[in-house]
């Protein structure tokens, strides 16, 4: 049966349905024509087929039924194509160019923990691949249905796991099933007046548990933390048995065996549930933009905030290249030097006091005020970001992102060499990189790059992979993480080494081989094999 990936009509073939009105104008397009040398008008996208029948044998089938029930054991091709990878460029690039997913021989989904623990028993013994699924927003092929030497493959879609279980108002805490979208749980603590207060850029489409299991990181991260530094408690259902992690605040009860499952991305098991700490939802929410002269000036004025304050929850600097492109495409005339995002959200008073005293430091340091606007239209672009990509990839683009975490001190190093190496990979496709510093710790940050460029019309699969190299040898080199928040999944792979040392390797083996002693847990992803690599080529 074929498929039509080639036109963005639900979230199964892009990020999102096309909005009412191309979000490329006429002006972008000139813009596009005249910077990359493509005509927006040209590209044309292929259907792409799933790959024959469901490789689910009767007995295996018969198994899952028992475990779920009939209706929510879906075989058919349309739930087969929309869990077969996730959201990275080179997903949606081969969907478009007609190169046929490896799709999943089928999506179950269980409603509970319970029935989640009979399915694993049943791909035990039936030698099927698990790869748990929540919003299916991984870049980095987290979510990819490697078959690798297993008989079957499905994907257990965590949907119906979708409940607020408590809340406790005392110790200001939740406990969220791992299937709810950030959406829905904001709604339904917003109806009791709470928040979590994560919002990373997927927050339309992922879930509870992907934030878990990836260490997902949201806007407000420098003042709030990480999703994985608010989780109090969790729960999961291994092949090994279920883990329930977590008894207090602290505990000095040996290792945190909390993080054996936070950022373990499937490969151990399965995340059900997770207690978090919540807050009143904000009285006030104060965000501006600024603009300092140049990204050195605003990497000292950012690392002052962060290491001296007073502190931001949202604190954020694009590098030249992506203010102009921010203002750019936005319309407006591209101004000199780089916009600094600062926000504060909480009690009136508390948000008053301390945006006054960043306000009073910003000025004093010679930074331009540029108001609350600045910030609203950042966040308007912010969510409008994955469809524009789908639209600039139908104009012939390769439109992709790459994040790391480095020290202080190497920082501003860093983003000159990543920027130059994916530059000399994509040489000749007339390659804009731009790159924003954000996530802001004491001793470092995060710095996010975008990459835009004219798509290789023979093989843009292999100019991808050959820039992404580049970009994470260098890395590497560096002394940065290979990810802080997109996680590992099969195309990092290659460098964990690197980031964890043999010892470390050998250690999530170890794991791995007791918590998931068969390997059906998510193959390929995390864990380096033998040969040092995952099995997705990169």
């Amino acid at each position: 049966m074929t498929v039509d990936f080639s036109l963005p009509a639900d979230p199964a073939s892009a990020w999102a349905a096309p909005p009412d009105h191309p979000l490329v104008t006429p002006r972008v397009r000139d813009l596009l024509a005249q910077v990359f040398d493509v005509d927006p008008d040209a590209a044309t996208a292929a259907p792409a087929t799933v790959p024959g029948q469901s490789r689910l044998a009767g007995p295996a089938r018969d198994a899952l039924v028992a475990a779920v029930g009939a209706a929510h054991v879906r075989l058919d091709a349309e739930p087969r194509a929309a869990h077969a990878n996730g959201m990275s460029y080179l997903d949606l690039l081969r969907r478009r160019t007609g190169q046929a997913p490896a799709a999943p021989d089928a999506v179950v989904l269980p409603a509970d923990a319970d029935e989640i623990a009979a399915v694993l028993t049943a791909c035990v013994q039936h030698d099927i691949a698990v790869v748990p699924f929540g919003g299916g927003t991984s870049v980095v092929g987290g979510v990819t249905a490697e078959r690798g030497p297993f008989a079957a493959v499905i994907a257990l879609d965590l949907a119906r796991l979708d409940r607020l279980v408590e809340l406790d108002e005392i110790s200001r805490t939740a406990t969220l099933q791992a299937g709810l979208t950030g959406p829905r749980a904001e709604e339904l603590l917003a109806a009791r007046g709470y928040t979590l207060g994560h919002v990373p850029q997927s927050f339309e489409r992922a879930t509870i548990g992907g934030y878990a299991a990836t260490r997902s990181a949201g806007q407000l991260s420098t003042g709030w933390g990480r999703f994985d530094a608010l989780v109090e408690h969790l729960r999961a259902v291994t092949p090994a048995g279920a883990l329930d992690l977590g008894r207090a605040p602290g505990t000095a009860a040996g290792p945190d065996l909390r993080q054996v499952l936070l950022g373990s991305e499937g490969a151990f098991g399965v995340i059900t549930e997770v207690t978090v700490r919540v807050r009143p939802v904000p009285e006030v929410r104060r965000h501006e933009g600024w603009r300092v002269a140049s990204f050195a000036e605003g990497v000292a004025l950012v690392r002052a905030l962060g290491q001296d304050g007073p502190r931001p929850d949202l604190l954020r600097l694009s590098d030249e290249t992506e203010t102009a492109l921010g203002v750019a495409t936005a319309g407006e005339e591209a101004g000199d030097g780089c916009l600094l995002l600062v926000g504060w959200e909480g009690a009136a008073e508390d948000v008053t006091r301390r945006a006054d005293a960043a306000t009073a430091f910003l000025r004093r340091h010679g930074a331009t005020a540029l108001g609350e606007e600045a910030a609203a239209s950042w966040r308007t672009g912010r969510f409008r970001a994955p469809r524009l990509r789908d639209e600039l990839l139908g104009a012939g683009l390769l439109v992709e992102t790459l994040e790391t975490a480095v020290r202080w001190r190497d920082l501003e190093t860093l983003h000159a060499t990543v920027g130059e190496r994916l530059r000399a990979a994509l040489d000749g496709a007339r390659p804009v990189v731009a790159c924003h510093l954000s996530h802001v710790y004491p001793a470092g940050a995060s710095l996010y790059f975008s990459v835009l460029a004219r798509q290789d019309e023979h093989d843009p699969v292999a100019q991808w992979q050959h820039a992404k190299r580049a970009a994470s040898d260098a890395l590497a080199e560096a002394g940065a993480t290979i990810t802080h928040h997109h996680a590992v999944g099969a195309d990092h792979v290659p460098w964990m080494t690197t980031e964890v040392g043999d010892a470390g390797v050998g250690l999530l083996r170890a794991v791995k081989a007791h918590l998931d002693p068969h390997g059906v847990m998510n193959p390929g992803k995390l864990i380096p094999d033998a040969a040092g690599a995952g099995l997705r080529a990169t």
